[in-house]
Protein backbone atom coordinates (compact mmCIF):
# COMPACT_ATOMS: atom_id res chain seq x y z
CA UNK A 1 0.00 0.00 0.00
CA UNK A 2 1.15 3.29 -0.92
CA UNK A 3 2.40 5.45 2.17
CA UNK A 4 1.07 8.87 2.08
CA UNK A 5 2.61 12.10 3.84
CA UNK A 6 0.12 13.94 6.11
CA UNK A 7 0.65 16.81 7.71
CA UNK A 8 0.00 16.85 11.47
CA UNK A 9 -0.13 19.52 13.42
CA UNK A 10 1.26 18.72 17.14
CA UNK A 11 1.44 20.87 20.71
CA UNK A 12 4.05 20.87 23.28
CA UNK A 13 4.05 20.75 26.63
CA UNK A 14 4.42 24.69 26.79
CA UNK A 15 1.23 25.37 23.83
CA UNK A 16 3.31 26.23 21.34
CA UNK A 17 2.23 24.39 18.07
CA UNK A 18 5.01 22.52 15.86
CA UNK A 19 4.12 21.34 12.55
CA UNK A 20 5.01 17.82 11.55
CA UNK A 21 5.09 15.58 8.94
CA UNK A 22 4.37 11.81 9.57
CA UNK A 23 4.02 8.88 7.30
CA UNK A 24 0.07 7.28 7.09
CA UNK A 25 -1.76 4.95 4.76
CA UNK A 26 -4.66 6.82 4.94
CA UNK A 27 -5.41 10.33 4.33
CA UNK A 28 -6.31 12.43 7.29
CA UNK A 29 -6.70 16.28 7.47
CA UNK A 30 -7.19 16.13 11.37
CA UNK A 31 -5.69 19.17 13.50
CA UNK A 32 -5.05 18.81 16.93
CA UNK A 33 -4.85 21.61 19.09
CA UNK A 34 -4.42 23.65 22.77
CA UNK A 35 -4.86 26.15 24.44
CA UNK A 36 -6.43 29.01 24.31
CA UNK A 37 -4.10 31.28 22.26
CA UNK A 38 -4.09 28.35 19.62
CA UNK A 39 -6.23 29.34 16.45
CA UNK A 40 -6.77 27.05 13.74
CA UNK A 41 -6.24 28.78 10.27
CA UNK A 42 -9.80 28.83 8.02
CA UNK A 43 -8.64 28.20 4.69
CA UNK A 44 -9.44 26.52 1.73
CA UNK A 45 -7.93 22.84 1.85
CA UNK A 46 -5.48 23.90 -1.41
CA UNK A 47 -4.21 26.92 0.99
CA UNK A 48 -0.94 27.03 3.37
CA UNK A 49 -0.94 28.37 6.32
CA UNK A 50 -1.59 32.09 6.64
CA UNK A 51 0.42 34.19 9.33
CA UNK A 52 0.73 38.04 10.03
CA UNK A 53 4.90 37.20 10.75
CA UNK A 54 7.17 34.76 9.66
CA UNK A 55 10.66 34.62 11.04
CA UNK A 56 13.39 32.76 9.56
CA UNK A 57 15.53 31.57 12.09
CA UNK A 58 14.56 30.84 15.46
CA UNK A 59 18.70 31.80 17.03
CA UNK A 60 18.61 34.52 19.68
CA UNK A 61 17.54 37.40 17.54
CA UNK A 62 14.61 35.90 15.92
CA UNK A 63 12.88 34.81 19.04
CA UNK A 64 13.90 38.21 20.33
CA UNK A 65 11.57 39.56 17.49
CA UNK A 66 8.88 37.18 18.68
CA UNK A 67 9.06 37.77 22.23
CA UNK A 68 9.31 41.87 21.47
CA UNK A 69 5.97 41.43 19.93
CA UNK A 70 4.46 39.20 22.40
CA UNK A 71 5.48 41.83 24.89
CA UNK A 72 3.14 44.99 23.14
CA UNK A 73 -0.15 45.51 23.34
CA UNK A 74 -0.26 46.36 19.83
CA UNK A 75 1.27 42.99 18.86
CA UNK A 76 0.78 40.36 21.46
CA UNK A 77 -2.02 38.80 19.19
CA UNK A 78 -0.72 38.37 16.24
CA UNK A 79 -0.24 35.12 14.53
CA UNK A 80 3.71 34.26 13.98
CA UNK A 81 5.88 31.58 12.77
CA UNK A 82 8.83 30.24 13.15
CA UNK A 83 11.31 28.23 10.88
CA UNK A 84 13.75 27.16 12.11
CA UNK A 85 15.19 23.53 11.88
CA UNK A 86 16.80 23.32 15.10
CA UNK A 87 15.27 19.81 16.55
CA UNK A 88 15.74 21.80 20.29
CA UNK A 89 13.91 24.63 19.17
CA UNK A 90 10.45 24.62 20.88
CA UNK A 91 11.10 21.81 23.56
CA UNK A 92 11.42 22.64 27.01
CA UNK A 93 15.19 23.34 27.25
CA UNK A 94 16.03 22.40 30.97
CA UNK A 95 19.63 23.85 31.37
CA UNK A 96 21.57 22.10 34.26
CA UNK A 97 23.43 24.65 36.84
CA UNK A 98 26.16 21.89 37.62
CA UNK A 99 27.85 21.66 34.31
CA UNK A 100 30.29 24.01 33.22
CA UNK A 101 29.11 27.23 30.86
CA UNK A 102 28.83 26.66 27.22
CA UNK A 103 31.53 28.36 25.22
CA UNK A 104 28.95 30.17 23.15
CA UNK A 105 28.28 33.73 25.51
CA UNK A 106 26.95 36.94 24.59
CA UNK A 107 28.56 40.02 26.81
CA UNK A 108 25.22 41.93 26.90
CA UNK A 109 24.80 45.98 27.13
CA UNK A 110 22.86 47.72 30.01
CA UNK A 111 20.46 49.07 27.18
CA UNK A 112 20.30 45.32 25.97
CA UNK A 113 19.57 43.73 29.99
CA UNK A 114 16.59 46.66 29.39
CA UNK A 115 15.52 45.39 26.23
CA UNK A 116 15.43 41.86 27.83
CA UNK A 117 13.86 43.35 31.15
CA UNK A 118 10.73 44.62 29.05
CA UNK A 119 10.22 41.81 27.18
CA UNK A 120 10.17 39.75 30.31
CA UNK A 121 12.97 37.21 29.60
CA UNK A 122 15.47 38.95 32.04
CA UNK A 123 13.59 37.27 35.21
CA UNK A 124 14.63 33.81 33.48
CA UNK A 125 17.81 34.73 32.85
CA UNK A 126 18.31 35.48 36.57
CA UNK A 127 17.72 31.74 37.71
CA UNK A 128 19.97 30.62 35.27
CA UNK A 129 24.42 31.20 35.49
CA UNK A 130 24.85 34.61 34.90
CA UNK A 131 27.84 37.25 35.82
CA UNK A 132 27.62 41.08 35.79
CA UNK A 133 30.86 42.98 35.54
CA UNK A 134 31.16 46.76 36.76
CA UNK A 135 35.12 46.79 35.81
CA UNK A 136 37.20 46.27 32.38
CA UNK A 137 40.49 46.83 31.68
CA UNK A 138 42.22 47.10 28.10
CA UNK A 139 45.82 47.03 27.16
CA UNK A 140 48.38 46.83 24.60
CA UNK A 141 51.02 44.18 24.29
CA UNK A 142 53.68 46.70 23.46
CA UNK A 143 53.37 48.00 27.83
CA UNK A 144 52.68 51.69 25.96
CA UNK A 145 49.25 52.41 27.62
CA UNK A 146 45.89 51.04 29.02
CA UNK A 147 42.53 51.63 30.09
CA UNK A 148 40.24 50.96 33.06
CA UNK A 149 36.56 51.69 33.19
CA UNK A 150 34.42 51.94 35.83
CA UNK A 151 30.76 51.70 36.10
CA UNK A 152 31.02 54.17 38.64
CA UNK A 153 32.40 56.24 36.41
CA UNK A 154 28.79 57.06 34.54
CA UNK A 155 26.99 56.10 37.54
CA UNK A 156 26.06 52.91 36.91
CA UNK A 157 26.08 49.67 38.48
CA UNK A 158 27.33 47.33 36.23
CA UNK A 159 29.18 47.78 32.39
CA UNK A 160 27.00 44.64 31.17
CA UNK A 161 26.83 41.15 31.62
CA UNK A 162 28.23 37.63 30.34
CA UNK A 163 25.03 35.33 29.09
CA UNK A 164 25.35 31.78 27.79
CA UNK A 165 24.13 31.90 24.38
CA UNK A 166 21.21 28.91 25.25
CA UNK A 167 20.40 31.02 28.85
CA UNK A 168 19.35 33.87 26.45
CA UNK A 169 17.43 32.22 24.12
CA UNK A 170 15.88 30.00 26.40
CA UNK A 171 14.32 32.51 28.59
CA UNK A 172 13.25 34.47 25.38
CA UNK A 173 11.52 31.06 24.28
CA UNK A 174 10.19 30.77 27.35
CA UNK A 175 8.69 34.07 27.21
CA UNK A 176 7.11 33.45 23.81
CA UNK A 177 5.65 30.23 24.64
CA UNK A 178 3.73 31.83 27.79
CA UNK A 179 2.35 34.90 26.01
CA UNK A 180 -0.81 35.22 23.85
CA UNK A 181 1.09 35.53 20.89
CA UNK A 182 -0.21 32.44 18.14
CA UNK A 183 2.71 30.74 17.16
CA UNK A 184 3.94 27.92 14.89
CA UNK A 185 7.09 26.56 14.79
CA UNK A 186 7.98 25.16 11.38
CA UNK A 187 11.13 22.17 11.79
CA UNK A 188 11.96 23.26 8.61
CA UNK A 189 14.36 25.03 5.90
CA UNK A 190 13.64 27.98 3.43
CA UNK A 191 13.83 26.89 -0.07
CA UNK A 192 12.01 29.26 -1.86
CA UNK A 193 10.30 32.59 -1.49
CA UNK A 194 7.89 34.23 -3.47
CA UNK A 195 5.91 37.34 -3.78
CA UNK A 196 3.78 39.22 -6.71
CA UNK A 197 3.08 42.90 -7.38
CA UNK A 198 0.06 44.12 -5.58
CA UNK A 199 -3.13 44.40 -6.89
CA UNK A 200 -6.69 45.30 -6.18
CA UNK A 201 -8.83 42.95 -3.86
CA UNK A 202 -11.87 43.98 -6.06
CA UNK A 203 -14.21 40.82 -6.83
CA UNK A 204 -12.79 38.79 -4.26
CA UNK A 205 -15.29 38.39 -1.91
CA UNK A 206 -15.74 39.17 1.65
CA UNK A 207 -12.89 36.95 2.86
CA UNK A 208 -10.77 35.97 0.05
CA UNK A 209 -8.81 33.24 0.29
CA UNK A 210 -4.83 32.44 0.96
CA UNK A 211 -4.03 31.90 -2.34
CA UNK A 212 -5.98 34.96 -3.81
CA UNK A 213 -4.47 37.56 -1.51
CA UNK A 214 -0.73 35.93 -2.84
CA UNK A 215 -2.07 36.30 -6.59
CA UNK A 216 -2.85 39.64 -5.31
CA UNK A 217 0.77 40.66 -3.71
CA UNK A 218 -0.56 40.71 -0.18
CA UNK A 219 1.27 37.76 1.06
CA UNK A 220 4.58 36.20 0.64
CA UNK A 221 4.63 32.37 -0.08
CA UNK A 222 7.10 30.21 1.87
CA UNK A 223 8.31 26.80 0.72
CA UNK A 224 9.91 24.87 3.24
CA UNK A 225 12.58 21.71 2.93
CA UNK A 226 9.43 19.68 4.36
CA UNK A 227 7.40 20.12 1.83
CA UNK A 228 5.07 22.39 3.59
CA UNK A 229 3.97 25.99 2.39
CA UNK A 230 3.37 29.19 4.41
CA UNK A 231 2.37 32.23 4.07
CA UNK A 232 2.67 35.61 5.69
CA UNK A 233 2.31 39.58 5.82
CA UNK A 234 5.57 40.15 6.50
CA UNK A 235 8.75 37.41 6.19
CA UNK A 236 11.57 38.73 8.43
CA UNK A 237 14.75 37.02 8.10
CA UNK A 238 16.59 36.42 11.11
CA UNK A 239 18.67 33.19 9.82
CA UNK A 240 22.23 34.20 10.34
CA UNK A 241 25.47 35.81 8.18
CA UNK A 242 24.28 33.32 5.29
CA UNK A 243 20.80 34.07 5.05
CA UNK A 244 18.31 32.69 2.87
CA UNK A 245 15.86 35.14 3.25
CA UNK A 246 18.66 38.00 1.77
CA UNK A 247 19.44 35.90 -0.96
CA UNK A 248 16.19 34.53 -2.04
CA UNK A 249 14.91 38.55 -1.32
CA UNK A 250 17.89 39.59 -4.01
CA UNK A 251 19.54 42.07 -1.61
CA UNK A 252 23.18 42.49 -1.84
CA UNK A 253 25.72 42.79 0.60
CA UNK A 254 29.43 44.55 0.79
CA UNK A 255 32.35 43.30 3.47
CA UNK A 256 35.42 41.14 3.70
CA UNK A 257 36.49 38.53 5.39
CA UNK A 258 39.33 38.78 8.11
CA UNK A 259 42.52 37.25 8.00
CA UNK A 260 41.62 36.28 11.51
CA UNK A 261 39.83 33.24 13.36
CA UNK A 262 38.76 33.24 16.89
CA UNK A 263 39.11 30.37 19.75
CA UNK A 264 36.63 30.66 22.01
CA UNK A 265 36.17 28.15 25.22
CA UNK A 266 35.19 27.76 28.70
CA UNK A 267 38.33 28.00 31.03
CA UNK A 268 38.68 28.13 35.28
CA UNK A 269 40.18 30.24 38.29
CA UNK A 270 41.18 29.48 41.97
CA UNK A 271 38.81 32.71 42.99
CA UNK A 272 35.98 34.65 41.43
CA UNK A 273 36.60 37.00 38.50
CA UNK A 274 34.63 40.26 38.19
CA UNK A 275 35.95 42.20 35.41
CA UNK A 276 36.35 41.96 31.74
CA UNK A 277 39.79 41.42 30.40
CA UNK A 278 41.21 42.29 26.96
CA UNK A 279 44.28 43.08 25.96
CA UNK A 280 45.79 43.63 22.10
CA UNK A 281 48.53 40.95 20.93
CA UNK A 282 50.16 41.51 17.70
CA UNK A 283 47.84 39.06 15.73
CA UNK A 284 44.72 40.17 17.39
CA UNK A 285 42.86 40.54 20.77
CA UNK A 286 42.40 38.17 23.37
CA UNK A 287 39.55 38.84 25.80
CA UNK A 288 38.83 36.86 29.32
CA UNK A 289 35.26 37.34 30.54
CA UNK A 290 33.52 36.53 33.84
CA UNK A 291 30.86 33.96 33.72
CA UNK A 292 30.02 32.84 37.19
CA UNK A 293 31.01 30.54 39.51
CA UNK A 294 35.30 30.89 39.23
CA UNK A 295 34.69 30.20 35.46
CA UNK A 296 35.48 32.79 32.30
CA UNK A 297 34.89 32.53 28.91
CA UNK A 298 37.75 33.04 26.28
CA UNK A 299 37.38 35.03 23.35
CA UNK A 300 40.98 34.79 21.41
CA UNK A 301 41.59 36.44 17.97
CA UNK A 302 44.40 35.16 15.93
CA UNK A 303 45.51 34.12 12.17
CA UNK A 304 44.05 31.61 11.25
CA UNK A 305 47.37 28.87 11.09
CA UNK A 306 48.30 29.91 14.61
CA UNK A 307 44.19 29.22 15.47
CA UNK A 308 44.64 25.54 14.69
CA UNK A 309 47.52 25.49 16.75
CA UNK A 310 46.27 26.81 19.09
CA UNK A 311 43.41 24.49 19.04
CA UNK A 312 45.08 21.38 18.69
CA UNK A 313 47.71 21.61 21.19
CA UNK A 314 47.52 20.28 24.51
CA UNK A 315 45.39 21.44 27.57
CA UNK A 316 48.23 22.17 29.38
CA UNK A 317 50.31 24.19 26.41
CA UNK A 318 46.73 25.77 25.99
CA UNK A 319 46.71 26.70 29.38
CA UNK A 320 50.13 28.17 29.88
CA UNK A 321 49.47 30.01 25.95
CA UNK A 322 46.74 31.61 27.87
CA UNK A 323 47.99 32.79 30.71
CA UNK A 324 51.43 34.41 28.80
CA UNK A 325 48.63 35.98 26.75
CA UNK A 326 46.86 38.10 29.80
CA UNK A 327 50.13 38.54 31.26
CA UNK A 328 53.62 39.56 30.11
CA UNK A 329 53.80 37.37 26.76
CA UNK A 330 54.84 39.24 24.13
CA UNK A 331 55.94 42.33 26.47
CA UNK A 332 55.67 44.43 29.62
CA UNK A 333 53.07 45.07 31.32
CA UNK A 334 51.90 49.41 31.34
CA UNK A 335 53.37 50.70 33.84
CA UNK A 336 50.87 53.56 35.50
CA UNK A 337 53.68 55.81 36.61
CA UNK A 338 55.56 56.11 33.41
CA UNK A 339 52.65 55.82 30.70
CA UNK A 340 51.07 58.71 32.73
CA UNK A 341 54.66 60.34 32.55
CA UNK A 342 55.30 59.90 28.97
CA UNK A 343 52.01 61.53 27.57
CA UNK A 344 51.32 63.64 30.26
CA UNK A 345 51.13 66.71 27.63
CA UNK A 346 48.00 65.13 27.26
CA UNK A 347 46.29 65.46 30.54
CA UNK A 348 48.43 67.44 32.55
CA UNK A 349 48.71 66.57 36.54
CA UNK A 350 46.12 63.97 37.22
CA UNK A 351 45.98 61.91 40.31
CA UNK A 352 46.06 58.40 39.63
CA UNK A 353 43.44 56.62 42.23
CA UNK A 354 43.59 52.87 43.04
CA UNK A 355 41.22 52.04 41.17
CA UNK A 356 42.45 53.21 37.60
CA UNK A 357 46.25 51.27 38.36
CA UNK A 358 47.02 48.22 36.01
CA UNK A 359 46.24 44.88 37.54
CA UNK A 360 47.07 41.40 36.43
CA UNK A 361 44.04 39.30 35.48
CA UNK A 362 43.27 35.90 37.54
CA UNK A 363 45.75 33.27 36.32
CA UNK A 364 43.96 30.32 34.26
CA UNK A 365 44.39 26.61 36.28
CA UNK A 366 42.14 24.62 33.98
CA UNK A 367 40.10 23.87 30.64
CA UNK A 368 37.00 23.40 31.31
CA UNK A 369 35.03 23.39 27.65
CA UNK A 370 36.02 22.09 24.18
CA UNK A 371 37.88 24.87 21.83
CA UNK A 372 35.42 26.35 19.29
CA UNK A 373 36.97 27.76 16.17
CA UNK A 374 35.42 30.20 13.76
CA UNK A 375 36.75 32.76 10.55
CA UNK A 376 36.16 36.15 11.75
CA UNK A 377 34.25 38.36 8.82
CA UNK A 378 32.17 41.98 8.11
CA UNK A 379 29.40 42.04 6.20
CA UNK A 380 26.58 44.63 5.73
CA UNK A 381 23.68 44.28 3.95
CA UNK A 382 23.10 47.42 1.37
CA UNK A 383 19.35 47.08 2.30
CA UNK A 384 17.28 45.88 5.40
CA UNK A 385 13.93 45.69 4.29
CA UNK A 386 12.29 45.09 0.79
CA UNK A 387 8.13 44.92 0.00
CA UNK A 388 7.40 42.43 2.81
CA UNK A 389 10.90 41.58 4.03
CA UNK A 390 12.94 42.98 6.75
CA UNK A 391 16.29 41.64 8.03
CA UNK A 392 17.55 41.56 11.81
CA UNK A 393 20.81 40.70 13.43
CA UNK A 394 23.53 38.76 11.26
CA UNK A 395 21.39 38.94 8.38
CA UNK A 396 21.82 42.51 8.07
CA UNK A 397 25.35 42.99 9.67
CA UNK A 398 28.56 40.98 11.07
CA UNK A 399 31.10 42.54 12.79
CA UNK A 400 34.28 41.84 14.32
CA UNK A 401 33.90 40.37 18.03
CA UNK A 402 36.65 42.67 19.53
CA UNK A 403 33.96 44.25 21.61
CA UNK A 404 31.34 41.60 22.10
CA UNK A 405 28.84 44.46 19.91
CA UNK A 406 27.22 41.82 17.62
CA UNK A 407 24.34 40.24 19.59
CA UNK A 408 23.59 44.23 21.22
CA UNK A 409 22.76 45.19 17.51
CA UNK A 410 20.75 42.14 16.62
CA UNK A 411 18.80 42.82 20.09
CA UNK A 412 18.20 46.88 18.43
CA UNK A 413 17.16 45.79 15.61
CA UNK A 414 14.42 43.31 17.13
CA UNK A 415 13.14 46.06 19.45
CA UNK A 416 12.99 48.70 16.66
CA UNK A 417 11.07 46.07 14.27
CA UNK A 418 8.48 45.47 16.55
CA UNK A 419 7.68 48.81 17.85
CA UNK A 420 7.30 49.68 13.40
CA UNK A 421 5.54 46.85 13.83
CA UNK A 422 3.49 48.27 16.27
CA UNK A 423 3.58 51.85 14.82
CA UNK A 424 2.00 50.28 11.71
CA UNK A 425 -1.09 48.69 13.52
CA UNK A 426 -1.91 51.32 15.04
CA UNK A 427 -2.26 53.56 12.21
CA UNK A 428 -4.07 50.38 10.37
CA UNK A 429 -1.08 50.17 7.26
CA UNK A 430 -0.24 46.64 5.79
CA UNK A 431 2.65 45.37 8.15
CA UNK A 432 4.48 44.30 5.04
CA UNK A 433 4.41 47.47 3.34
CA UNK A 434 7.98 48.77 2.57
CA UNK A 435 7.18 52.51 3.23
CA UNK A 436 6.74 51.13 7.19
CA UNK A 437 9.54 48.92 6.76
CA UNK A 438 11.74 51.69 5.96
CA UNK A 439 11.32 53.28 9.59
CA UNK A 440 13.03 50.38 11.05
CA UNK A 441 15.88 50.60 8.64
CA UNK A 442 16.22 54.43 9.17
CA UNK A 443 16.89 53.63 12.87
CA UNK A 444 18.71 51.41 12.16
CA UNK A 445 21.20 51.08 9.15
CA UNK A 446 22.94 54.34 10.71
CA UNK A 447 23.56 53.45 13.82
CA UNK A 448 24.79 49.93 13.04
CA UNK A 449 27.04 51.21 10.45
CA UNK A 450 28.47 53.65 13.13
CA UNK A 451 29.58 50.50 15.53
CA UNK A 452 30.59 49.08 12.26
CA UNK A 453 32.95 51.50 11.43
CA UNK A 454 34.11 51.70 14.90
CA UNK A 455 35.12 48.50 15.73
CA UNK A 456 36.92 47.69 12.36
CA UNK A 457 38.66 51.11 12.77
CA UNK A 458 39.75 49.64 16.10
CA UNK A 459 40.81 45.38 14.44
CA UNK A 460 42.60 47.72 11.57
CA UNK A 461 44.80 49.78 14.21
CA UNK A 462 45.46 47.32 16.46
CA UNK A 463 46.87 44.90 12.95
CA UNK A 464 50.10 46.65 12.76
CA UNK A 465 53.31 46.65 14.98
CA UNK A 466 54.84 50.06 13.38
CA UNK A 467 56.71 52.07 16.03
CA UNK A 468 54.96 55.62 15.24
CA UNK A 469 51.12 53.88 15.60
CA UNK A 470 52.01 52.37 18.91
CA UNK A 471 52.74 55.55 20.06
CA UNK A 472 49.36 56.82 19.07
CA UNK A 473 47.78 54.12 20.59
CA UNK A 474 49.17 54.37 23.61
CA UNK A 475 48.11 58.21 23.57
CA UNK A 476 44.65 56.73 22.92
CA UNK A 477 44.10 54.43 25.80
CA UNK A 478 45.79 57.06 28.06
CA UNK A 479 43.83 59.80 26.76
CA UNK A 480 40.48 57.43 27.50
CA UNK A 481 42.06 56.13 30.80
CA UNK A 482 42.52 59.80 31.87
CA UNK A 483 40.25 62.75 30.49
CA UNK A 484 36.78 61.72 31.91
CA UNK A 485 34.45 62.77 29.69
CA UNK A 486 36.36 61.02 26.92
CA UNK A 487 35.85 58.01 29.31
CA UNK A 488 32.44 58.68 30.17
CA UNK A 489 31.60 58.96 26.26
CA UNK A 490 33.26 55.27 25.57
CA UNK A 491 31.51 53.81 28.49
CA UNK A 492 28.21 54.94 27.67
CA UNK A 493 28.70 54.42 23.93
CA UNK A 494 29.50 50.81 24.55
CA UNK A 495 26.47 50.77 26.94
CA UNK A 496 24.03 50.74 23.70
CA UNK A 497 23.84 55.35 23.65
CA UNK A 498 23.64 55.90 19.95
CA UNK A 499 25.83 59.32 20.68
CA UNK A 500 29.43 58.51 19.09
CA UNK A 501 31.74 59.16 21.74
CA UNK A 502 33.51 62.29 20.64
CA UNK A 503 30.44 63.66 18.40
CA UNK A 504 28.01 64.83 20.63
Amino acid sequence: MNRVLVRKLSTNVCGTKILRRACSTDVSHQVSSSGSNESITKRNPTDGPQHDIAIVGGGMVGIALAASLASKPLTKHLDVAIIDNNPLLGRKNIIEKGNPPDPRVSTVTPATISFLKDTGAWKYIQEQRHAYFDKMQVWDYSGLGYTRYNANDVHQDVLGCVVENKVLQSSQLSCVQESDLQKTIYPARLNAMDMLPSSSLTGLGEVPSTTDLFMRGRLAKLELSDGNSVYAKLVVGADGSKSQVRELAGIKTTGWNYSQNAIICTVEHTVENYTAWQRFLPNGPIALLPIGDKFSNIVWTMDPKEASDRKSMNEADFIKAVNDALDSGYGPHPETTSSRNSLSWLTGNVTISTKERFETPPKVVKLSSERMMFPLSLRHAKDYVSKRVALVGDSAHTVHPLAGQGVNLGFADACALSKAIAEGIALGTDIGEANLLKRYEAERKPANMAMMAVLDGIQKIYSVDFGPLNALRAAAFHGAHYISPLKKRIISYASGEQALPLFS
